[in-house]
């Protein structure tokens, strides 16, 4: 039976491994589903708490997971721009129009908020939310709170101070919502000379109109003036279908769209303030276009003799105007007609500094109904004398830049008007409507024998003595030679410097010494082609028309004037048919001038525009 038993134990033996095997079956499956239900629970709450991750991350850093931001905006106000950041030239063109550029090396460039750049923003329409969601758009890290606030509280003062008209036409009220803001002014020395209180309010002379605007935008208070303009005497007058030279002529889009905010239909408000469009961009038509709208006698005043005929001549060209309907008032001729154009340099003449301006006269011996500033950031000091008593006329300033040297920013602001439309010079490029322009700063080492009288001199000397190194005369040869098809102007500041240059490329000169006769004969050989070089000093910096440049050569400037160089550059900026533009700008190294020339370019960079550093060792291939 010991097989029989061997057979029932084997069998037993099995039984009890399916039965373990089953029961471990059941085990594994309960640990396995236990292991799959932590599993599950583990994901759901990782899940959860990924979404609260990304909500963080998004309140953290912003909407741009895969793309972090463009910018920076830090609690002081200014703005860090990543220029290699794919998102770089948007964000550039967004927060133009409310900040201000600082600086611009390779890799981060400085923008701040001021309260004139807001207050600039607010009057071409934006607001605050726009403001700050653009910031949003781009920004890297969230916006500081004082930042937003600091946004908020500025953009919320423009028009919380009206000047409105009264019964008497002699005299204005200034409408003040805000009780602190009341106090305020009541308790200012300065504006109770200006100010009698009047209710909620204050009553002034219209006389004082102006100096009151100046006045409180110094104390961080923009007026919005509600007076209604003057008319002024009535003209009639449209444009021409077709040019003397039997050219098709009609406004471009953004020229029309600029006359028209200008101007905004002829309701109160609107009719005075300022128009920043490129060099080349046709900013003398933008004028014409509003005198077109307005209709009535109008003063221009713009930087030269060349200038004044310059208007003239396109006056006549592209509108109905008659010649004899349009006076030239200049140190030649004191022509007062329903059109009249004026020079700066003739208003601000006197026979001494003892007396008076005779010439501001001007402004008074017609009723004007409107006054053009051309080249507005040019608009001498003691001219804002006489604008600030003129403020019952329409004014338009004209111009490529708001930016001063002297820091009459705010004034232009108070007494011409805020900015009213401006066009990204980028924009206009890819439009077609101004040249490409290729930008180049070329440095230059200083020969030995003028190292060590650099290394004496004083600040001022330095510049002038890097400005002024030789070698730049060999590479200017040059780059004229490489360009030996093109309309070429040499642009410099000092006069030894300019006539050796013309000596050296055989061109006529151009300075302020020459007479206009002669100017203009140059000029016109230029645009012609008969002379393919000239020499200029900064006569030409302003208002001059010369279609045909398409090379500037920059050999000195006016210490590091952001002004100047964007003047310069819009020499070239009229669209080519042929080719791109070139700004060569020749700078000493490792000298003073470095630091000016990275200062000029701040303008310009805000623009967008990017200047490719070359060392100029005897060997220079142009672009």
């Amino acid at each position: 039976m010991p097989i029989e038993h061997s057979s029932k134990a084997a069998k037993a033996k099995d039984r009890l491994n399916d039965f373990t095997a089953q029961l471990g079956a059941f085990r594994g499956g309960i640990f396995r589903s236990y292991a799959l239900a932590v599993i599950a629970i583990a994901f759901c709450n990782l899940a959860r708490f990924g979404t609260r991750l990304d909500s963080i991350f998004s309140a953290r850093w912003g909407s741009h997971r895969g793309m972090p931001g463009a910018l920076i905006v830090q609690s002081d106000a200014s703005i860090l721009l990543d220029v290699h950041d794919p998102d770089a030239a948007n964000a550039r063109e967004d927060i133009a129009p409310f900040t201000e550029l600082e600086k611009s090396p390779e890799h981060m460039h400085t923008y701040r908020i001021t309260p004139l750049s807001l207050w600039n923003a607010a009057a071409a329409g934006l607001d605050a939310p726009q403001v700050n969601q653009r910031l949003e758009t781009h920004a890297r890290f969230p916006i500081p709170a004082n930042v937003r606030s600091r946004i908020d509280d500025t953009i919320s003062r423009f028009g919380k101070l009206r000047l409105v008209t009264t019964d008497d036409d002699n005299t204005l009220r200034l409408e003040v919502d805000d009780v602190d803001a009341r106090v305020e002014l009541a308790g200012r020395a300065k504006l109770r000379k200006l100010l009698r209180v009047d209710g909620t309010g204050f009553l002034l002379r219209l006389a004082d109109r102006g100096t009151l605007k100046q006045e409180l935008i110094q104390l961080g208070y923009p007026v919005e003036d509600l007076v209604p303009l003057s008319r002024g005497e009535a003209i009639v007058f449209g444009f021409r279908a077709r040019t003397d030279a039997g050219l098709d002529f009609r406004l471009r889009d953004y020229q029309t769209e600029a006359a028209d905010t200008f101007y905004g239909g002829g309701t109160t408000g609107a009719g005075y303030g300022t128009v920043v469009l490129p060099c080349g961009a046709g900013k003398t038509v933008v004028g014409m276009a509003v005198m077109d709208r307005v209709q009535a006698s109008t003063l221009i005043l713009t930087t030269n003799i060349a200038a004044v005929h310059q208007w003239i001549d396109e006056l006549v060209d592209k509108t109905t105007l008659d010649r004899d309907e349009i006076g030239e008032y200049t140190g030649q001729r004191k022509e007062i007609r329903a059109v009249t154009v004026a020079t700066y340099q003739v208003l601000v003449w006197r026979p001494d500094k003892a007396s008076e301006f005779p010439h501001f006269d001007l402004f008074r011996k017609r009723q004007w109904g409107l006054v053009i500033y051309d080249e507005v950031h040019l608009l001498p000091a003691p001219v804002f004398r006489v604008v600030a008593e003129i403020q019952a006329m329409r004014r338009l300033g004209l111009t490529a830049t708001l930016v001063r040297e002297d820091g009459h920013e705010a004034d232009v602001f108070s007494l011409v008007g805020p900015k009213r439309y401006d066009v990204p010079w980028k924009q206009l490029e890819q439009k077609g409507w101004i040249a490409t322009a290729l930008c180049y700063e070329v440095r230059l080492d200083l020969p030995k024998p003028i190292r060590t009288k650099y290394a004496l001199a004083d600040r001022r000397a330095k510049f002038r003595i890097a400005s002024e190194n030789p070698l730049k005369v060999a590479a200017c040869r040059q780059i004229v030679e490489n360009h030996w098809q093109e309309s070429v102007m040499v642009i410099g500041q000092y006069l030894d410097q300019l006539a050796e240059l013309a000596r050296v490329l055989e061109a006529p000169l151009v300075t302020g010494t020459l007479a206009n006769k002669r100017r203009e004969e140059i000029y016109r050989a230029f645009r012609e082609g008969t002379e393919r070089v000239i020499v200029v000093s900064k006569v030409a910096n302003f208002a001059i028309d010369l279609p045909d440049a398409s090379v500037a050569i920059q050999v000195s400037g006016t210490f590091g004037s952001r002004q100047e160089e964007a003047q310069r550059l819009g020499r070239i900026l009229r669209p080519k048919a042929h080719n791109n533009s070139h700004f060569y700008t020749l700078v000493s190294n490792q000298t003073v001038e470095e630091t000016f020339a990275a200062n000029r370019q701040r303008f310009l960079t805000e623009q967008g525009y990017a200047y490719r550093i070359d060392h100029w060792d005897g060997e220079f291939v142009t672009g």
